[in-house]
């Protein structure tokens, strides 16, 4: 490629805070797509798709290569994400799923789930490189290049105001949007460096602890298995609460102990887990210690994917004033539904 940045190209990231920055004047505000980071590169027919890893996403996306050619200048990089839609909600599970060795299933997922590209910042046009470009003037540059809306790409809606980005944060994530990207219109792009913000929606949730990971630096917890009954009453796996300190993992050893089922009465297995495996890496160690359903924990999410939390939990605090029979799917906040296209057309 003969592009004035050329990849891989680590992307800039944001740091997290607990509310929303108040506007001081220089502030812009973005919805937080929920998919994969993505840094488009284009040299005419050239496209290559990079990841957050900068690893290339380019085999496993054949459709937004083509969406790229058809949409985007002929000479260009652009930061953004991909993702799968689900009629007017975003599916983020559909999405782990294109990420397939096989080239047949690359093809025949392109066909039924296909990925779109949503655009949050211009990198390079033509010959120019706009790393050096405060934020502000990269966001009009941007603009400048979608002169009507894109079928597979598209721009992401900005605002200047503090309660328009209050009102998004708390109604998109009915299309399944976390959160709200708070950037300085100063700001020049600087690769892997959490130089902008993040608030992400935090709720909590009372969940059974049915065993436990060991971590990999010996026989201390690495992270809690958690699940929550369905109507039936069936126990399902919903996620991990982790980031515990090593001394504590160490005392949730001796905790547990008590509580460990040797009878191989356990409703799961370790292969009946769901989300245990991971396409970017070839093995993962899917052992865990049963534990028996009687303990039960309140832990903070963001929200869910599906039937699972959509990232790790975190553990709050031990709850033996709930039974685990009350730990089920129906305590759980539904946000109000939203359509994408409303938030994309905006």
């Amino acid at each position: 490629m003969r592009l004035p940045i050329a990849p891989p190209l680590a992307p800039m990231l944001a740091k997290a805070v607990r509310s929303l920055p108040p506007q001081d004047g220089t502030l812009f505000y973005e919805p937080k797509w929920d998919g994969f980071r993505c840094v488009v590169f284009r040299d005419g027919d050239e496209v290559y798709l990079g990841s957050r890893n900068e690893r290339p996403f380019t085999r496993y996306f054949p459709e937004l290569v083509e969406a790229v050619r058809a949409e985007l200048p002929d000479r260009v990089v652009v930061d953004g994400e991909i993702v799968v839609r689900d009629g007017q909600t975003l599916d983020f599970e559909a999405l782990q799923q294109r990420i397939h060795p096989a080239a047949s299933r690359v093809r025949l997922l392109a066909g039924q789930t296909p990925a779109s590209f949503v655009a949050f910042d211009l990198l390079a046009l033509g010959e120019e490189s706009l790393l050096d470009v405060p934020f502000a003037a990269r966001r009009t540059r941007l603009e400048s290049i979608f002169g009507g809306a894109g079928h597979a790409v598209r721009l992401t809606p900005i605002t200047t105001s503090e309660e328009r980005a209050a009102e998004w944060f708390a109604a998109f994530e009915g299309a399944g949007l976390d959160g709200i990207v708070v950037k300085p219109g100063g700001l020049p792009y600087q690769p892997d460096k959490r130089v902008m913000s993040k608030v992400k929606h935090e709720r909590t949730a009372d969940v059974v602890v049915a065993g436990y990971r060991e971590h990999k630096s010996g026989p201390v917890v690495g992270s809690l298995l958690l699940g929550l009954h369905d109507a039936e009453g069936v126990l399902h796996h919903v996620g991990v609460a982790a980031s515990f300190t090593m001394k504590r993992r160490a005392e949730l050893v001796e905790e547990l102990a008590p509580y460990v089922s040797r009878d191989g009465d356990h409703p799961w297995s370790a292969a009946s887990l769901p989300g245990a495996i991971s396409k970017w890496s070839a093995t993962k160690d899917l052992s865990f210690v049963p534990l028996r359903s009687e303990l039960v924990v309140e832990v903070a999410y963001d929200h869910m994917e599906g039937r699972r939390f959509r990232h790790t939990a975190q553990f709050r605090r031990w709850r033996p004033d709930r039974t685990p029979e009350s730990c089920t799917y129906e305590q759980l906040e539904r946000p109000v539904s939203y359509d994408l296209d409303d938030i994309l057309t905006g």
